[in-house]
């Protein structure tokens, strides 16, 4: 009996379906928001793992040949 009051504090389905156009907007908005937020980070993610990739293969190269020099 109380969860159909509750449930109702937090739907609303308005009898005027004109009131769902601003909320698709919005929604298309924060949607494509996102999506550019998303490939934003991934690009600078992938980035930064080839800075990672290049230092690892620098460090070991150095660490290498230091290894060879000592024989």
């Amino acid at each position: 009996m109380i969860q159909p009051f509750i449930l109702s504090l937090f739907l609303y389905f308005p009898e005027d379906k004109s009131e769902y156009g601003p909320a698709a907007v919005t929604f298309l908005i924060f949607m494509i928001g996102a999506f550019l937020t998303m490939r934003f980070i991934i690009k600078i993610s992938k980035r930064e793992a080839m800075k990672a990739k290049e230092l690892e293969e620098k460090l070991m190269s150095q660490q290498h040949s230091q290894g060879n020099s000592e024989h």
